[in-house]
């Protein structure tokens, strides 16, 4: 089976692991086949038809594959959000290092400069993570607009298709109620 992708990305790292997130956010039936492999080749994640999904992978070094398949709806074309969220994202260990270097007179304060690190780097993920989740909040949102949008559409369509059927079976009454009072005899002078 050829993958006819949607959107095909590489990337390599070395990472404890990693979570993905994808959603079809517009398109007809809101579905798409998506596939994960591994740097070996190896499928990782293969969701069928699914609207959305959240995947965390063990990682190890090499290149990823990540396909979004839309073969089984080659006529309709789908708009997909996706976002990959790594679980050690802006941990370096430089920064740490540098902190340590003006650590003078420790001694002298209740709290010391690790603890004070170690509070700035938990608020700091704790930020990334939310910044993260309302992201995804955001696509959430879209899709949802992008459904009642549709709906909207649709009911308006409908509803002049109705009032046109209205207009012809009232105009069509009108013109059957004169025929019954018309004087169908001709009158001689």
């Amino acid at each position: 089976k050829r993958c006819h992708q949607q959107c095909k990305q590489e990337f390599h790292w070395l990472e404890l692991h990693f979570l993905f997130v994808s959603q079809v956010l517009d398109g007809a039936g809101l579905d798409v086949d998506f596939h994960l492999l591994s740097p070996k080749g190896e499928t990782l994640v293969f969701d069928e038809r699914k609207s959305d999904g959240v995947h965390t992978v063990e990682t190890e070094d090499g290149d990823y594959m990540f396909c979004f398949d839309n073969t089984f709806s080659t006529i309709s074309e789908k708009v997909i959000f996706f976002e990959l969220i790594l679980d050690n994202m802006g941990e370096d260990g430089q920064d740490q290092e540098d902190w340590k270097k003006y650590v003078t007179g420790t001694d002298l304060l209740d709290m010391k400069l690790e603890d004070i690190l170690e509070s700035i780097n938990s608020v700091k993920a704790r930020l990334s993570k939310s910044v993260q989740i309302q992201t995804l909040l955001r696509a959430f949102e879209a899709r949802d607009r992008n459904i009642q949008e549709s709906n909207f559409d649709r009911v308006n369509f409908w509803s002049m298709v109705n009032l046109g059927v209205m207009v012809v079976v009232s105009a069509v009454q009108v013109y059957m109620l004169k025929s019954l009072f018309e004087d169908k005899r001709k009158s001689r002078t």
